[in-house]
């Protein structure tokens, strides 16, 4: 199905799940095809680790051609996202258990955590996209608590290797666009967990 995003402003929140890196920058080219003017949104791990999937500046440099917007990497750069009405929505892609779990409990110490609490106080929308090692660990119970929160949604997410971490879980990212069509609406894609990943 084709989107039409040319009005809306999306905001892609990175934290530090580098190994879902290529699969989010392959669902945002998709999502720039909608017409969405994205903002990237660094999380301070995000904009200064490197790691066996790449460097920092790589990936920032990369979002950069791909939105034509430089980051945002800076607490009080992100501040104003609620303020002066920045985004229609907001996506955090991927989004760890670190950043969920201080998301649950109103912990904004990070630059892509005040994107998520500016941009909240305006009643829009935040969009969950999880990579997490233990969804179904310490981490399951701050998913319960997020999904029952007002304002925010789930891209729809499945066990990505049952057999060597039953805990972990990722989005299905090639949802990504049809979750926001949702969310924007007010609505949360179904089903949320769907079947494993393919191994």
């Amino acid at each position: 199905m084709c989107y039409d995003f040319h009005d809306k402003s999306i905001g892609i929140g990175f934290t530090g799940s580098f190994c879902m890196y290529e699969k989010i920058f392959q669902a945002l080219e998709a999502l720039k095809l909608t017409g969405a003017d994205l903002l990237p949104v660094f999380s301070l791990n995000a904009s200064s680790l490197n790691s066996r999937f790449g460097t920092s500046d790589s990936f920032m440099e990369r979002a950069c051609t791909l939105t034509g917007h430089t980051p945002i990497t800076t607490i009080p750069a992100a501040e104003p996202i609620g303020p002066k009405e920045l985004m229609d929505i907001l996506v955090i892609a991927p989004c760890t258990g670190n950043t969920l779990s201080k998301l649950a409990n109103g912990i904004s110490d990070t630059p892509v955590l005040m994107a998520a609490k500016s941009h909240l106080r305006n009643n829009r929308p935040l969009v969950i996209s999880l990579s997490t090692n233990d969804a179904l660990g310490m981490n399951l119970k701050n998913i319960g608590i997020l999904l029952n929160t007002k304002n925010i949604y789930f891209v729809p997410f499945g066990q990505d290797d049952y057999k060597a971490k039953p805990n972990s879980m990722i989005a299905f990212t090639e949802l990504l666009p049809e979750t926001i069509d949702c969310a924007l609406k007010g609505k949360q894609i179904q089903p949320v967990i769907r079947s494993p990943h393919a191994a």
